[in-house]
């Protein structure tokens, strides 16, 4: 993947329906989403030129700006179309997508209903989230210092850009002590997240996950949660207490960049990537590649 930053790179964007080179793909310094975190995005993969789950993506992009109380100008159908044309349009097949939704310089203060709703995609090669050596060993977590909010003080459910704000605080201090990420908790002090990705864990042949109701249930998570129960393996989405760490025997992550990935380490605590693990990693790695339609 290239070092260059992300303004000085050469390729296409899709902004407000329209094609413009890389380097034209700008907004004001007085964006209201830049100031007020209006602002709303996904993150989704390609592989082959398919974009996984893209209406689910392109469904849930909408519901964060109804969220934020602005509506996202484009139809799902438009958004998915316009995902496959910027994909083509920069000759990808295996690519990362960032659509992304904020408000406009129109207006500058906490009210500005009436400004501009705008949306860009952009895509890019992003082979893998975290090194890939490191990868296969699983990756070590630190234990986060900012918790997850109350759903009552944050709109929780929504992909919202200013709910990140103590995500890439708590990323970079993870990262600063070794650590490849972080665990949060909630706001009542129960396992809930990583900065960018869901956790599950297994214990006796169970796999465990956090109930999503104060963070976002991640669509890399519900297709994990499905193929876990393919297999038939039982599931259980409840409360999971930090003090419950050091009783699971794996660990793994799920994310649209993280994928699968298998966790060594959570603070204190010490796990093996096991069979069950590398059994969901393949699954997922079979279920993301696009399908021939039948004759």
């Amino acid at each position: 993947m290239s070092a260059a930053p992300f303004d000085q790179r050469d390729g296409w964007i899709w902004y407000d329906g329209q094609f413009v080179p890389w380097r034209d793909a700008q907004v004001h310094v007085l964006t209201h989403g830049l100031h007020y975190g209006s602002s709303v995005f996904e993150g989704e993969r390609a592989y082959g030129g398919v974009v996984f789950k893209s209406r689910e993506h392109s469904e849930r992009l909408k519901k964060s700006g109804q969220i934020l109380d602005f509506e996202i100008p484009f139809t799902v159908a438009e958004i998915d179309a316009a995902k496959l044309a910027v994909i083509e349009k920069n000759g990808l097949k295996d690519a990362y997508l960032r659509p992304v939704a904020w408000r406009g310089s129109e207006m500058m203060g906490v009210a500005a209903q009436h400004n501009k709703i705008h949306l860009a995609i952009a895509t890019w090669e992003w082979p893998s989230y975290f090194d890939p050596a490191q990868k296969m060993k699983g990756i070590r977590l630190d234990m986060a210092d900012y918790r997850r909010p109350d759903p009552a003080t944050a709109p929780s459910t929504a992909k919202a850009a200013g709910l990140y704000m103590i995500c890439t605080i708590s990323k970079h201090r993870a990262e600063r002590r070794g650590y490849a990420d972080a665990l949060m908790l909630d706001w009542q002090g129960r396992v809930a997240e990583c900065t960018g990705a869901n956790v599950f864990f297994i214990r006796d042949g169970v796999v465990h996950t956090p109930t999503a109701d104060c963070f976002l249930d991640g669509i890399t998570r519900q297709t994990v949660i499905e193929l876990a129960k393919r297999r038939g393996f039982e599931v259980a989405e409840r409360r999971i207490m930090p003090d419950e760490l050091g009783s699971f025997t794996e660990c793994f992550i799920t994310g649209t960049a993280a994928e699968v990935t298998p966790v060594s380490e959570v603070g204190a605590h010490t796990y093996v990537p096991g069979e069950m693990t590398k059994i969901l990693m393949d699954d997922y790695s079979a279920e993301v590649l696009p399908k021939a339609k039948a004759a």
